[in-house]
């Protein structure tokens, strides 16, 4: 077993380190007794995770003497509503927690963005540890300090910033995902390379099989890299109004499909984040910005993946034109009422075009509705 690698993020006042490797969970209560001595801690996670890791993370704490208390929700996007929030939070209250002790989300996107949420507003502000389970949460949403939840309106379009004490990916946990939420996940990853390091991105086309194999060095690697990277952004641009809206390439799209869709299982954050970089880079190419054979590169690379690539590729009947227009009107990179978008002048060359015209969005949707 290799050493962990670790990824500083040396916020003033609030750095904490993201630390990667096998059998961190195994290893966590001694960590965490370490770190924060004589605190208890109140873990959120959902049904599947659940049964596959809260049991390590228990005996863990149990080991190292660490009270605790357990709070399992459903799992799904749909997890990240109001409701759940109240349920968690009082779940939080009823268990005694006081405001030194801490929360720790164990899961996916969906578990971290909503207990990190939780800790920002239960008694005005709790810490908490992210121990991300999915590899979206490992090279993304664990790190940098969004939290949040949905909105009938949108996503992601409550919550609040409030960085980790701690993150620790294990690896170990990848093996247990299924097929599709890997690849979920892998969308982000090429994202990282897509906006901004092109070597990274060639790295991924040439080693994306072994990955995908298990092969557990590169794995580190692909997470280290992407964690870094979005260290960079956190540090220069930690509350997202400037370059770290970067980070969305994809999502304005994504966000609008996944909102379509109803934030069900027919389509994942990741896919949606897959269709809507194909989606980015064919509109830039469209306007002159990129090549197009950018395009075709990047959705084959995530085609291959397993990652839907076109509108056409999500199941079942799909809201009109003017809803997709209605939910990229409410995405939170819109300013005064002008839509913002992530667009790209060649793979590793993201910028962000402000004043973009709605009309253009809108004929290109419809073109790309029945690609």
């Amino acid at each position: 077993m290799a050493e962990p690698i670790t990824v500083h993020v040396p916020l003033p006042g609030r750095e904490y380190d993201i630390i990667i490797g096998e059998g961190l969970l195994d290893g966590a209560g001694a960590r965490l007794a370490q770190m924060f001595p004589g605190r208890r801690f109140g873990i959120v996670t959902d049904t599947e995770v659940a049964r596959t890791q809260l049991p390590r993370l228990l005996a863990s704490l149990d080991t190292a003497g660490i009270g605790h208390a357990e709070i399992v929700l459903s799992n799904g996007e749909k997890t990240k509503s109001f409701d759940k929030l109240g349920e968690v939070v009082d779940a939080l209250l009823a268990a005694r927690l006081e405001r030194g002790d801490l929360v720790i989300a164990l899961g996916g996107g969906v578990i971290g963005d909503l207990a990190g949420f939780a800790a920002a507003i239960t008694r005005r502000g709790m810490d908490f540890v992210q121990i991300p389970t999915s590899l979206l949460a490992q090279v993304d949403s664990s790190v940098g300090g969004k939290t949040g939840i949905n909105s009938p309106h949108g996503k992601n379009l409550i919550g609040a910033f409030h960085q980790p004490k701690l993150v620790l990916a294990d690896l170990d946990a990848l093996n247990t995902l299924p097929e599709r939420e890997f690849a979920a996940g892998y969308a982000e990853v090429v994202k990282y390379g897509l906006l901004g390091d092109a070597e990274f991105y060639f790295w991924l086309e040439e080693h994306r099989r072994a990955i995908f194999a298990g092969d557990a060095a590169l794995r580190a690697e692909m997470v280290g890299r992407c964690c870094a990277a979005k260290t960079r952004f956190v540090l220069e641009d930690e509350k997202e109004t400037g370059v770290r809206a970067l980070l969305n390439l994809g999502h304005t799209f994504g966000h609008a499909l996944e909102k379509a869709t109803g934030y069900s299982d027919r389509l994942l954050h990741g896919e949606g984040v897959a269709i809507g970089m194909v989606l980015a880079h064919g509109f830039s190419a469209r306007l002159g910005l990129a090549p197009s054979q950018d395009t075709g590169r990047i959705a084959q690379h995530l085609s291959a993946a397993g990652l839907p690539t076109r509108i056409a590729d999500i199941p079942g009947e799909l809201q009109d034109t003017d809803y997709l227009m209605n939910a990229i009107a409410q995405d939170k990179k819109v300013v005064r009422g002008a839509l913002t978008f992530i667009l790209t002048r060649g793979i590793g060359q993201a910028f962000i075009e402000k004043n973009v015209d709605p009309a253009a969005v809108r004929a290109y949707i419809e073109d790309m509705r029945s690609a």
